[in-house]
């Protein structure tokens, strides 16, 4: 049923942690009904597609990310009415909307796992990674977990161990055997049927392990990149990006293609190189993106961000596509990775949103919310506690290094709706303190502000929703001298130029042809026809 209409390839994807973006009954955390009241707001500011973070049955010791039952609703975030409503009410206003599946992991407390590990001949023993030690006390590979250590966890009860990718109570699933694969791909099918628009694969590159069980080799590394996820001075060759693992994306979009218009985004780690082939090596047959996290890594400098798009380009050319993305629920804040930087922020925005990809924002960006600050000791991030054996100094450091992610609740703080107590989120309480910047960082008093970051994300989602060169069209790198970052789009006869000065100084630039001036960052910049560029410090535009 698959057909050619890639939506997928033109649209901008908001990002909602649903714990933290409305609460509707004031219980303190964010619900279904909470993103429902706010979709016309969604909307309104120009996102075509929501993205939301996982709100299935579980435990909530990682918030989501432990599923105990895929095809029913955590009770603190609705119901499946609710659930049935969002979807519905989601697509009523022309938007898309996917979830966000966990098929690496479930919970430990999922009923499958709890069968699983009653013995060591229960039917469903081999539906997970279960393996013998090297000898008593010793698990059976030297492979690494992404949080921190062996990712192998003892059980003494039935005197093995089993394999966990990511946190202790998250077991990986052993898609090695047929029945676990085919249970998981009629989960997919379960919430197409419902009408979802696809699905956000978690950790989807550590689906497979090695086959023999073999340690993974020496690394010099010792912090992820977006380029690498070794650490720690060892590689992931082992447990992350098998071929095994790219085979079964092609499976799992086979199914997709039994539905109409559907879409796949991975998060995995590994070089573009690694990344295509999860998008399929010679032709798109795989996920239809990934997420590309060079954005994350890449120094906000001019040649650095050229470097950056030539390398998506080559890698990700017409018919894939590669994807911006510069935060997420693991990451940290854009607003307190640029130093609080607006003019940075804006400049950014105008390169996510106008560049040849799928800009992918993260709920709060568009105010420029900001990473918080909590005390060590009051935590709820499991990952948070697996460093607890760090000094602050330590804690602090390796979290800069991996840009926020050792403490994630400070970057999952509530939605800053308005100035009130609980900035709008809810009436009564929140979940997770609300940023202290909320008095004048919240959609309220942007909203009023003509010259606000908000208004300038309208400004350029309604750009881009108006341009068949931004959602469509070829992407050219200019040259330009070092600080200016200079690219067209064209399509069916529309080119739009865009400048951009990454730097402290202004910049003249010399014109091929007068050109009108459609969007500055700076918003009280006249649009009027220009023969010669004068930008400011930290300016772009959008010249037509």
């Amino acid at each position: 049923m698959g057909n050619n209409n890639c939506w997928w390839k033109e649209t901008c994807i908001y990002q909602i942690y649903p714990r933290s973006f409305q609460d509707s009954n004031n219980d303190g955390i964010g619900d279904l009904q909470g993103i429902i009241s706010k979709l016309d707001y969604i909307k309104d500011l120009g996102f075509e597609t929501i993205w939301i973070s996982p709100f299935f049955k579980s435990p909530q010791r990682d918030f989501g990310y432990d599923i105990s039952d895929y095809t029913e609703i955590a009770p603190e975030y609705g119901t499946m009415e609710d659930c049935d409503r969002l979807i519905e009410e989601v697509h009523r206003r022309g938007m898309k909307i996917i979830l966000d599946m966990v098929m690496n992991h479930t919970s430990d407390e999922h009923p499958w796992f709890l069968e699983s590990s009653s013995s060591r001949d229960n039917p469903k023993r081999d539906w997970y990674v279960w393996r013998d030690g090297r000898k008593p006390g010793k698990a059976p590979t030297n492979w690494l977990s992404q949080v921190k250590g062996n990712g192998w966890q003892y059980h003494k009860e039935t005197d093995q161990w089993y394999w966990a990718a990511f946190l202790p109570f998250q077991p990986d699933l052993n898609y090695r055997n047929p029945e676990v694969k085919e249970t998981m791909f009629n989960i997919i099918r379960f919430w197409l049927d419902k009408g979802v628009d696809g699905f956000r694969l978690d950790i989807i590159g550590a689906l497979f392990e090695d086959e023999e069980f073999r340690d993974n080799p020496f690394s010099f590394q010792l912090v992820p990149t977006g380029e690498s996820s070794d650490k720690m001075f060892r590689s992931t060759k082992m447990v992350e990006n098998l071929p095994e693992t790219i085979e079964f994306t092609k499976e799992l979009r086979a199914v997709l293609d039994e539905y109409d218009n559907r879409f796949l985004i991975g998060e995995t780690f590994g070089s573009l190189k690694d990344l295509r082939e999860f998008t399929g090596e010679m032709k798109p047959d795989g996920l239809h993106a990934t997420f590309l996290f060079n954005s994350i890594y890449t120094p906000f400098r001019a040649p650095a961000l050229k470097k950056m798009i030539r390398s998506y380009e080559e890698y990700f050319p017409d018919p894939w596509i590669p994807s911006y993305v510069f935060a997420n629920h693991d990451s940290m804040r854009r607003m307190t990775t640029l130093r609080g930087n607006e003019k940075k922020i804006r400049l950014q925005t105008l390169l996510q949103h106008t560049a040849r990809g799928i800009p992918v924002s993260y709920y709060g960006e568009e105010i420029g919310m900001k990473q918080s600050k909590f005390p060590r000791d009051k935590a709820l991030d499991p990952v948070s506690h697996e460093y607890s054996f760090l000094p602050d100094f330590l804690f602090n450091l390796v979290g800069r290094l991996t840009h926020g992610s050792l403490n994630r609740d400070e970057c999952r703080t509530p939605h800053q709706w308005d100035a009130s107590p609980f900035a709008g989120f809810s009436e009564k309480k929140s979940w997770l303190p609300v940023g202290k910047d909320k008095d004048w960082t919240n959609v309220y008093s942007q909203s009023k502000d003509p010259a606000s970051l908000l208004n300038f994300y309208k400004a350029v989602l309604m750009l881009r929703s108006t341009s068949t060169a931004l959602k469509k069209g070829k992407m050219t790198l200019l040259d330009a001298e070092r600080h200016i970052l200079a690219y067209t789009r064209s399509q069916d006869g529309e080119t739009l130029s865009i400048y951009m000065n990454i730097s402290a100084k202004s910049r003249t630039v010399a014109l091929p042809e007068p050109a009108g001036l459609l969007l500055s960052t700076e918003f009280d910049r006249k649009k009027e026809e220009v023969n010669e560029l004068i930008l400011a410090p930290w300016e772009g535009v959008v010249l037509g």
